[in-house]
Formats: structure tokens, C-alpha cells, sequence
């Protein structure tokens, strides 16, 4: 049974939703400077478990990258801080087999945690808080680790058709039972990973992150007492559910709109597959749709979307847009009400594989914003390059190692009404590129080009991010495997910004021979001197590009993120090839051609749907490609 501290605890909440209370805040007045310290108190212990993770993991991913995602929580398991939305009371309600203090627990298995993980290669730990024998909250985080077993270097197989394919899976489980490590279990564990070692620092990391938060919460309540650092949490709760009811009632429509995007394929060559939501809202209370969605793939494209997560994207969404002053927790949880279709893209049923998940995790925020935009397309940005790239690259050095790397690249980001989108950066916050020093010391690899890819944003009153343009020399013969989207498709441009250019992959042999590689694909041998030509979709554009000052495409061009073809082509700016000034009268001349040539702009601007191929799940051949309308 479930502990008898949660119990109670559960009992002491009330009001909207789990560890709300309803009305006032549960503070009283007079300590208001008690709520800013606890806010402040656990927004820092929230950065410092990334500190702790960062400075002790082994592996690239998590060490440089940041592919690492924390979270505090009350002892009900709904979140105070954190990034990816609570999973800890669904844990709550399924284990059966006692909570003590001491306890760590582990697990991987998006199964059986109702997709708090997405794939097998995240795993999380969750860490009990108690204080005085009572429970006063949990610690958790989740990193990505670098191989969990399988049959393809990495855990991530492109063609994979079941979970069972892709490595091995972790349900929850006591890596420590009462402080005491369970040396079995971590064997068993390691045992199944081609980079034993490096996983046991990575989790290990992970562990520490965790505990770092366990003793910052008894901090807190050794200095307030636990009655009081808890009624503190549920102020917190309370005051960003009263702040999101008014982001809810700004921004979504009282009617139904609707707004579809496409992921190219499913590594199988299938596709492609729609993602459709529709969003209304209801007093302060928001819908979200995803009925209409296409049904689950064959290939590991499949993402099960945790229902909390995703009303963590939503608030992520609408804060960072309209109020990012509002505290990231559960408390607006209950004002928003989800629909996934099971056995859809997004609710893939047992034992659908997972792998690749993160074009559709990426493409759902295109898909929010395209659906918010048609309330608001002036708040609202383009769409981004819509996907997570991965390279994978594993082989045996010259000291006869094995060695496996995997690194995460980025694209470009979304025009937006602030301004110009980020060229060849993140999508995920915090997340940062390994530095080509980094991979040429350790790894058998040289980067021969690093930069932004110039023309790859869409154009725009704010110019859509250009891609990553990046090319890789292989030191050591060995297979790689590319993870990307956008090859068949383009990121669509918003209030008559233009679409962000697709993404493209070449292995070029020593031999001279030239491979345009699938942006899904696993076991791809090469040989020591083969050149990678890695390259990613840019953003979309914002608004109209004849309306862009003629002085800021001149400073692209300048800046080598525009060319001169496509400050014409694109801007209506014609720069002098040598000096690069403005013709400001062939500037005015071409601009008002291109305007009454183009006629209205609209409010959203797609690239043609990608041509169907393979055969679906549900359905037989797709048909022939269609275009998509401007709407």
C-alpha cells in the first residue's frame, strides 16, 4: 500500500487540484517574505541539481549538453519546480510496495510509467523527502544515457517495430532500498550497455542531483518547520493558477480552431504522419484536442505523451510567450483538460517502439503555436526546425577502444514578434552544442565546419533562424546513424513570413562518391576520411519580408546570413554585389512589383505536404502528394 505519510498529506490538500488550495493563498499575509524565500530557495535548488549533474556525468550528452531535466515536488507528487510537468503521483498510485526513507528509485520503461519518460534511454530517478519520519515532498531528474543494450550502438534504432527492439527496459525498481545500495541490480543493469562505465557515472549523477534537492527541502523545513514550508508550496500552486487563468482567457478562443502539421516519416519509409490539435477554451478553463491525429506508425516515431507533460508544454508555451515572470508548476493543471486518442501517434499502444520520439515531442510545440496563432498570430511565433537531430558515431579507436558518441544538434529557431529568430540554436532550454574541442579530443572525429547555414531561415519581416551547417571528418572507420525531420517538409512562415528551408544529409567517400542519406538512419558504415555534410532546417519566418528594413538585410548579407540571390529573391533588397549598399530605388521598385505580384499575405505560409510513401498501420498507399493551402 501507499504510504500512510503520503496518505495523510493528500488529506491535508484541498481546493482546485492536487496541493492547491482554494481562494486565498494558504500563507498567511504577513509572510509574504516566508513565500519569497521558499520560491527563491527552490528555484536555486532546481538550477543547483543541474550544477551537480552537469559537473559529475560522464558522457557528453549529459556533461555538455544538458540533456538532464529536474523537478521538485510535494509529497503528493505535484510539481513546485521544475521543467517536464509532474509524473510522481502516477508512481504513487501504481507501487505497492512501500516508500521508506532512503529509498531511491529507478526506472526507464515509458510503459510503466504512463510516458513520464519517453524512451528507454531516459533514465529517472526519484527520491523520497522526508523530514522528522513525515514525507515533506520528492526529488527527481532524468537524463539520457548513452546506450541501454539492443541491437544498434546507442539504443536507437531507426527501423525498430517494438519497444522490444530497442534495448533494455527498467521498470520501477529500488536502485537503493533504505540508503543501501542494491549492487545486483546495478550489475544487471550495466551488464546490458555497451558503455557500462560511462552509464554508471551518468547515474550516479543523476543519484547526487536528487539528493542535492532532498537537502535543500529538509533545509527549508528544519528553518520554517514542515507545516509551513508546505502551505508555502500550495501558495505557489495557487498564485501561478490564478496567473494562468488569465493567460487562458487572453489567448484561446472560446470557438474550436484547429491546426495540422506532418512529420516527413517514420524511419521505415512510411508516411507521412499528421498531427492535428484542436484548441477552445471554456470560461478560464482550455481544451486541447488531439482527435484527428494519424494513428500510430510502424516505425519508432510513436511519442506517449505523458498527460501532464503535456499540460506542462502548454503553460511552458503560453508563459515563456505572453508572462515569462510566472513560475513553471502543477498548480494550473486542473484548468486544462486533455484528449489523446489511443493507439494515435501520441498514445501509441504496447509495445509500439519509441526511439525516435522527439520529432513528434518538437513538432507538438509547432502544432500548439500554429493553434494559438489563429487567436493571436501577432503574439505568436513561426515555426522552428521542429525536431531534435541526432548524430551517432561508434567504432574502435586506434588504441583498439570502442567508442560510441552521440551528440545533439540544433536548427533554427522561429521569427517571433520580439524579434529575429536564434540561428543554429537550441530548441530545448538550457541545452548547449559540445564543443569541437571536446569531440576531437575524445573521439576519433575532426570538425572540419561549424556555422549557421546561410538562406536556411525563412524570410521575414523577423527573419526565421538559419540551420546548422556542419561537417564532420571520421578518424576511424566505425557506422553512424542520423535521427532528423524536415528533410521532406519546411517550417511554416506566420503572418506572411516565409517557410524555413528543409534539412539535408551527405556522406561524401574518399573514393569522391556522394550519398544523400535519409534523415533517419541507422548502421551506415564509414571509412576513416569520409566527410559528413550535416545540415538542418532553418525557422520560419515573421510577417511580411517586403516590410523588413532594407538596412537589416543589408547587415545579414553582411553578416554572411543572407545572400545577395535571396535579399533579392526573398527581401526585395537589391545590394550592389561589391560594395553591398542599397539601390534604394530598385529597392522601392521591386518591392511594390513583388506586392502586387503576391497580392494579400496570409496568416500562415506552408511548404507542400511531403509525398506520401510506404504504407500505413490503418490504411493502404497514402496517394499521391498534395499541396497544402494557404490559409
Amino acid at each position: 500500500m501507499v504510504n500512510e505519510a503520503i496518505a495523510r498529506q493528500k488529506r491535508k490538500a484541498s481546493g482546485r487540484g492536487s496541493g492547491t488550495v482554494s481562494g486565498k493563498t494558504a500563507v498567511p499575509e504577513a509572510n509574504k517574505v516566508t513565500l519569497d524565500i521558499v520560491e527563491n530557495a527552490l528555484r536555486n535548488a532546481r538550477h543547483e541539481m543541474d550544477t551537480v549533474l552537469f559537473r559529475s556525468a560522464m558522457s557528453p550528452v549529459i556533461r555538455e549538453q544538458h540533456d538532464g531535466f529536474p523537478m521538485i515536488c510535494m509529497p503528493d507528487g505535484c510539481m513546485i519546480v521544475g521543467q517536464f510537468g509532474s509524473y510522481v503521483s502516477g508512481f504513487i498510485n501504481a507501487w505497492k510496495r512501500g516508500i521508506e526513507e532512503g529509498d531511491v528509485f529507478l526506472m526507464s520503461d515509458p510503459y510503466k510509467c504512463n510516458g513520464a519518460i519517453s524512451h528507454i534511454n531516459d533514465w529517472m530517478v526519484l527520491i523520497p523527502i522526508f523530514h522528522e519520519g513525515e514525507l515533506a515532498g520528492w526529488s527527481s531528474q532524468f537524463g539520457h544515457t548513452i546506450d541501454v543494450g539492443g541491437p544498434v550502438s546507442g539504443s536507437l534504432p531507426t527501423d525498430a517495430t517494438t519497444i522490444f527492439g530497442e534495448g533494455t527496459r527498467i521498470p520501477p525498481v529500488k536502485l537503493f532500498a533504505k540508503g543501501k545500495l542494491n549492487e545486483d541490480l546495478l550489475d544487471l543493469i550495466l551488464n546490458n550497455s555497451r558503455m557500462p562505465t560511462m552509464n554508471y557515472f551518468d547515474l550516479m549523477a543523476i543519484v547526487a542531483a536528487c539528493r542535492t534537492a532532498e537537502k535543500r527541502v529538509s533545509e527549508l523545513c528544519e528553518r520554517f518547520g514542515r507545516e509551513v514550508y508546505l502551505d508555502a508550496c500550495r501558495a505557489l500552486l495557487d498564485r501561478t493558477y490564478r496567473a494562468m487563468a488569465k493567460l487562458i482567457k487572453q489567448n484561446l478562443p472560446e470557438n474550436k480552431v484547429s491546426f495540422e502539421d506532418y512529420i516527413d516519416d517514420d524511419g521505415r519509409g512510411n508516411g507521412p504522419y499528421k498531427m492535428k490539435l484542436t484548441i477552445w477554451r471554456e470560461g478560464e478553463h482550455g481544451y486541447f484536442d488531439w482527435t484527428g491525429t494519424d494513428s500510430q506508425a510502424p516505425g519508432p516515431i510513436n511519442f506517449f505523451l505523458n498527460e501532464e507533460m503535456f499540460k506542462m508544454f502548454i503553460g511552458v508555451y503560453l508563459i515563456m510567450v505572453f508572462d515569462p515572470q510566472i513560475l513553471f508548476n502543477d498548480g494550473f493543471y486542473p484548468l486544462l483538460h486533455i484528449t489523446q486518442p489511443e493507439g494515435s501517434l501520441i498514445l501509441p499502444k504496447f509495445p509500439a517502439a519509441l526511439g525516435c520520439r522527439t520529432h513528434a515531442l518538437t513538432r507538438l510545440f509547432d502544432v500548439l503555436g500554429g493553434a494559438l496563432g489563429n487567436q493571436a498570430p501577432e503574439l505568436t511565433t513561426a515555426a522552428g526546425y521542429g525536431t531534435s537531430p541526432y548524430l551517432l558515431y561508434n567504432g574502435v579507436d586506434e588504441n583498439g577502444e570502442f567508442f560510441h558518441l552521440m551528440e545533439i544538434s540544433f536548427g533554427g529557431i522561429p521569427g517571433r514578434p520580439i524579434g529575429d529568430g536564434m540561428d543554429a540554436h537550441s530548441w530545448w532550454p538550457l541545452f548547449e552544442n559540445i564543443p569541437s574541442e571536446y569531440l576531437e579530443t575524445y573521439y576519433p572525429l575532426t570538425v572540419l565546419e561549424y556555422g549557421s547555414l546561410i538562406d536556411s531561415g525563412g524570410a521575414g519581416f523577423h527573419r526565421g533562424g538559419n540551420g546548422v551547417h556542419k561537417v564532420y571528418r571520421f578518424e576511424a572507420d566505425g557506422e553512424i546513424a542520423i535521427h532528423d525531420d524536415r528533410q521532406r517538409s519546411q517550417p511554416w512562415g506566420i503572418l506572411g513570413g516565409l517557410p524555413g528551408n528543409s534539412s539535408s544529409k551527405t556522406l561524401v567517400r574518399t573514393s569522391g562518391e556522394s550519398l544523400q542519406l535519409p534523415s533517419k538512419v541507422s548502421c551506415v558504415k564509414v571509412r576513416r576520411g569520409d566527410v559528413l555534410i550535416y545540415q538542418t532546417a532553418g525557422g520560419g519566418g515573421w510577417k511580411d519580408p517586403l516590410d523588413r528594413p532594407a538596412e537589416s538585410v543589408q547587415t545579414d548579407v553582411r553578416c554572411k546570413l543572407v545572400s545577395l540571390d535571396k535579399a533579392r529573391a526573398g527581401y526585395g533588397v537589391v545590394l550592389s554585389p561589391r560594395s553591398l549598399e542599397i539601390d534604394t530605388a530598385a529597392t522601392q521598385q521591386l518591392r511594390e512589383r513583388m506586392r502586387q505580384d503576391r497580392g494579400e499575405t496570409a496568416k500562415f505560409t506552408f511548404g507542400p505536404v511531403p509525398q506520401a510513401i510506404g504504407v500505413r498501420c490503418d490504411q493502404a498507399s497514402l496517394g499521391p502528394a498534395k499541396t497544402r493551402s494557404v490559409i
